[in-house]
C-alpha cells in the first residue's frame, strides 16, 4: 500500500503535535488527584505475580542503596544537547528544556509532592554525573551508580511496528539513515559502505560537514521494513531506532552499545537479540552474507529480539516501574 503524503512527511513516526495536545489535556486533572493514590497504587504493585521482576528492574534502573543528601542549592546549567537542573519537582518548568521531556517527567513526578528535590538532567547524556541524578542516558560502566535512569523522550524512543513481512521475503541488503551528529561510529561507517552494493544508506537532514554526496533523501519506517538488515549506530548517546528495529523481523546491526536508556541495552545480548558488528566494521560484510545464507539463524534472533521488547509493552506496569524508581529516589535521599 502507498504511504500517504503525511506518513512520508513525518517518515512514518507518530505525531508528536497530537501527543502535546493528550498532554495539555491532561494538566487539567489536578496534580492532587494522582498523590492521593499513590501509597495504593505502590502497595498494590507488592501483590502482582511479577514483583519479583519489577524489583529486579528497578535495581537496573536506579542502584543507590546507601542514603545521601540533596543540594539544597537550586541550580540550572545548560549545554547544547542537555540541561542539569537542581531543585523542587513542581518548580520545573516546560520551557527550561524541550517540551517533549518535561511531559515525560511530569507523568511520574506529579504523583509525589512537589516540594521533594531532584536533580535532573534531560537530554543526551553522555557522562556520569557527580551526584545521583535523573537521565534518559547513562554510560555503561561500572562506575554510572549516579545515572539514575527514566524513561524519558519515549515518543521518539519507545514506539514500535507491526511488521508483515517475512525476514526471507525482504531486500538482501542493510539500510541505513539518519544524521552524523558528529559520531565516530557513524563517520567510519559510511566511509567505508557508502555505496557499497551491500548497503542503501546516508545522511538525512541537514548536512553537518559530511561529504555532499552522502546527503540523501529520507525513507519512511515502513520502507526500511523492506530490508533484511537495519543498521542502528549510537550517536549522541543510543540508537534511537533499534527499539522499532527490534520489534520488526528485520535484523538489526550494530556495535555493542555503550550507552543506555530504559531499555537496558546494556543487558541485550550479541547475535541472539541483535548482530553484532566490529567497531571497525571489518566483520560488516561477513556478518550479513551469513545471515542472508543461514535464515533460519536470523529467524532466531528475530524472535528473541521480539521477547525482549515484549517487556516493554505493558502501560501500567512500565508506569508503576518509574514510580518504584522515583520513590527508592527520594526515600535514598532523606525526603520521604
Amino acid at each position: 500500500m502507498a504511504d500517504n503524503i503525511l506518513y512520508k512527511l513525518r517518515s512514518g513516526k507518530p505525531i508528536k503535535c497530537l501527543d502535546f495536545l493528550k498532554n495539555f489535556s491532561g494538566l487539567l486533572i489536578p496534580d492532587s488527584w494522582y498523590r492521593v493514590r499513590l501509597k495504593r497504587k505502590l502497595e498494590a504493585a507488592w501483590q502482582r505475580p511479577d514483583y519479583a521482576y519489577m524489583k529486579q528492574r528497578v535495581d537496573y534502573y536506579i542502584r543507590i542503596h546507601e542514603p545521601w543528601k540533596i543540594s539544597d542549592e537550586d541550580k540550572l546549567v545548560r549545554d547544547r544537547s542537555w540541561i542539569h537542573y537542581t531543585g523542587a519537582i513542581g518548580d520545573y518548568r516546560r520551557k527550561m528544556f524541550h517540551t517533549a521531556y518535561y511531559f515525560d517527567q511530569h507523568d511520574v513526578t506529579r504523583w509525589f509532592p512537589p516540594r521533594l528535590r531532584w536533580n535532573f538532567c534531560p537530554g543526551d547524556v553522555y557522562f556520569t554525573p557527580e551526584v545521583p541524578t535523573v537521565v534518559k542516558s547513562r554510560l555503561l560502566a561500572s562506575d554510572n551508580q549516579n545515572s539514575v535512569v527514566l524513561k524519558l523522550d519515549k515518543l521518539r524512543h519507545f514506539m514500535f511496528v507491526y511488521d508483515t513481512k517475512p525476514f526471507r521475503e525482504k531486500k538482501d541488503c542493510a539500510i541505513f539513515r539518519g544524521k552524523i551528529r558528529q559520531s565516530r561510529l557513524r563517520t567510519g561507517f559510511l566511509e567505508k559502505f557508502f555505496g557499497h552494493p551491500l548497503c542503501d544508506c546516508g545522511v538525512v537532514g541537514r548536512n553537518e560537514g559530511c561529504p555532499e554526496e552522502w546527503m540523501t533523501a529520507k525513507k519512511t519506517i515502513r520502507e526500511h521494513l523492506d530490508y533484511k538488515f537495519i543498521i542502528a549506530l549510537e550517536g549522541n548517546d543510543v540508537a534511537s531506532n533499534l527499539k522499532w528495529v527490534m520489534s520488526s523481523n528485520s535484523l538489526a546491526v550494530m556495535t555493542r552499545p555503550t550507552c543506555e536508556t530504559w531499555f537496558m541495552e546494556g543487558t541485550l545480548k550479541p547475535d541472539y537479540h541483535y548482530v553484532e558488528v566490529k567497531e571497525d566494521f571489518s566483520d560488516f560484510e561477513e556478518k550479513l552474507r551469513y545471515y542472508m545464507a543461514h535464515p533460519e539463524k536470523a529467524e532466531e534472533i528475530i524472535r528473541h529480539a521480539h521477547e525482549y521488547v515484549q517487556q516493554f509493552r505493558n502501560k501500567e506496569r512500565e508506569e508503576l516501574l518509574q514510580l518504584m524508581v522515583m520513590q527508592r529516589y527520594f526515600e535514598t535521599s532523606g525526603q520521604l
